[in-house]
């Protein structure tokens, strides 16, 4: 079966109102820090929405019931370095019981393209449910290859989880990644990319700001 990607932007008022705050260059790396993680955790409540899980027995103080847990394995949840990585807090809020890997990638500001540098994932993501956090969605490049490095270790079932994107970065990975089993939820779409590469309004360069290197 064919796979079309799915893209999800997260319309709520209250996602709305810290990415206001967020973009505002008057916000210091502290508040915008526990934005981040505030933000990614509405984000994770819409992307786990398919996240696999399977029936158990348990017992209340009432009578014997059937209910829901997390399916094993568990999800992995992959932050990007090093911006992802202040999202993984969020994350694991939600998914406390999800395996942490992570990917180290870098961009080449003339080339736009990505590589990896860094890997600490397991070996084998066979039949695995992936999650991707990186807060930028712009040329695509760096989630390209990110998610192209999981389906070749076998990942079935890939989310990614952005802050904003850029429509250039959507059609990238839509063309790019074809027929491949990926979700995208993002906070909000932005309008374009600059000749820089940057997203328009954006709010900069998300590590930069979560780390204080501004």
């Amino acid at each position: 079966m064919v796979c079309v990607m799915k893209v999800h932007v997260a319309n709520h008022p209250l996602i709305s109102h810290k990415l206001t705050v967020l973009r505002d260059q008057e916000t210091d790396s502290p508040t915008f820090r526990h934005l981040v993680e505030e933000l990614v955790t509405l984000l994770a409540y819409e992307a786990t929405r398919d996240v696999r899980t399977q029936e158990v027995e348990i017992t209340t103080p009432v009578t014997k019931t059937t209910g829901i847990k997390m399916a094993s394995p568990a999800p992995v949840v992959v932050p990007i370095l090093r911006a992802g990585l202040g999202m993984l807090e969020g994350m694991v809020k939600l998914l406390p019981t999800a395996q942490v890997g992570f990917l180290g990638m870098v961009r080449d500001e003339k080339t736009l393209q990505a590589t990896t540098y860094a890997n600490r994932l397991p070996e084998d993501l066979t039949g695995r449910q992936c999650y991707i956090l990186d807060p930028m969605l712009a040329t695509g490049g760096t989630l390209i290859a990110a998610t192209r490095f999981l389906l070749d270790k076998g990942a079935t079932d890939i989310t990614i989880i952005c802050i904003l994107a850029a429509p250039e970065g959507v059609a990238a990975l839509e063309k790019a990644l074809d027929g491949a089993p990926v979700t995208v939820v993002m906070g909000a779409l932005d309008e374009r990319l600059n000749e820089h590469g940057y997203i328009v309004p954006g709010l900069g360069d998300a590590g930069d700001r979560l780390y204080g290197t501004v």
